[in-house]
């Protein structure tokens, strides 16, 4: 997502190729654009968030409708059932003469009390009757009710979705306006490309040794009965919280890095389809058995708070106002999928625009 940002950070890198003014000139189009470009997609992917929150509240009315029509089957059979033994009943009464007409009371009856007990019987098998099928039939306009207002909110919801997806494909037009305004310095583009093809490598062979060495450091820990386990970007300026929780999906870490290089997709959660922010985070998790929404600002409510300081591996750690989530896997580095155009990589927490856009961490 922080293009502009990378963009600064790798031509400073690589050291001025020339001191020909339009060789800088070409440098800070680029350098220009590149912002333009990065604010794009930090609209676009909040747009892509909102669509999948959208579609997750689509899923559950979907589901709400499916269980009310289950009831609404079940009420109409039960309506059919109650009138059906009610018809019965009067049939039984009227063919086999039971003794329960009224004349047959007073005919039957072998003194007053008996008159009295036989005829409230009668009442109270008439009244019963009455109460089952009044019940039936409130319950099934009730079911009835409900699928109208349930059909209502699926197609207010419908067109939220529709909205979404409009919004979303304004924006990628107005990238794609600017991405044709890269080709005009596509050169400088193409050098900033390779150069964090080429930084990335080095990150990912960073990550996995870091990985590697604090799990010797555990190992090793444990042998010697060591209770309290650290890593060596975790304790900051007295801002440790020791009712922290120890972190437990460092496993996440070797399996995030696995989907480096993997094309983000709006809306994508495999690596055969491409992955959105929260989509990557939702899958890595998945392996580990550990089950998530496909929506960031929703994956934000799991787990406990946990500051920068504290990060550990396996923790998430979310930006621009929960529009952008990610996996952090230690050394004030995380892995995610940032934008359209870009594919799964690791940046630092302290870059410009995600040490600007922090918003918080959660350890699960």
């Amino acid at each position: 997502m922080v293009l502009a940002a990378l963009a600064v950070g790798l031509l400073l890198a690589v050291g001025p190729a020339s001191a020909d003014p339009s060789v800088q000139d070409k440098r800070a189009q680029a350098e220009a654009i590149l912002a333009e470009v990065q604010q794009l997609n930090s609209n676009l992917e909040k747009t892509v968030e909102d669509w999948n929150y959208a579609n997750l509240e689509l899923q559950k009315l979907d589901a709400d409708l499916r269980s009310n029509g289950r009831h609404l089957v079940a009420a109409r059979k039960s309506l059919v059932v109650a009138q059906q033994a009610i018809a019965q009943r009067l049939r039984d009464l009227y063919v086999n003469g039971n003794g329960d007409s009224t004349l047959e009371v007073l005919l039957g009856s072998t003194s007053l009390d008996d008159i009295i007990t036989r005829l409230d019987a009668v009442q109270r098998v008439s009244k019963q009757d009455a109460n089952v099928l009044a019940a039936v039939k409130h319950y099934r306009k009730e079911v009835e009710t409900r699928r109208v207002r349930l059909r209502e909110a699926r197609a207010e919801q419908a067109q939220i979705v529709a909205e979404r997806a409009s919004e979303k494909r304004s924006i990628e037009g107005q990238i794609a306006e600017q991405n044709r305004l890269l080709a005009s310095v596509q050169d400088e583009i193409a050098r900033i490309r390779a150069e964090e093809q080429r930084r990335q490598a080095a990150l990912a062979a960073e990550a996995r040794a870091r990985l590697q060495a604090q799990q010797l450091a555990a190992a090793e820990q444990a042998k010697a009965a060591v209770a309290d386990t650290t890593y060596d970007d975790v304790l900051v300026d007295g801002a440790y919280d020791p009712n922290l929780p120890a972190p437990r999906y460092a496993s996440v870490v070797p399996i995030a890095l696995q989907y480096l290089g993997i094309p983000y997709a709006w809306g994508g959660s495999s690596p055969s389809t491409g992955f959105d922010c929260s989509g990557f985070v939702m899958y890595v998790f998945a392996q580990v058995g550990v089950y998530l929404p496909h929506h960031a600002a929703s994956q934000y409510a799991y787990g406990t708070p946990v500051s920068r300081e504290q990060l550990a591996p396996g923790d998430l750690v979310f930006f621009d106002g929960l529009g952008h989530a990610g996996i952090y896997i230690g050394g004030g580095q995380f892995v995610h999928a940032p934008h359209t155009g870009d594919v799964v990589k690791i940046s630092s927490i302290y870059e410009a625009w995600y040490s600007a856009t922090w918003v918080g961490g959660r350890r699960l």
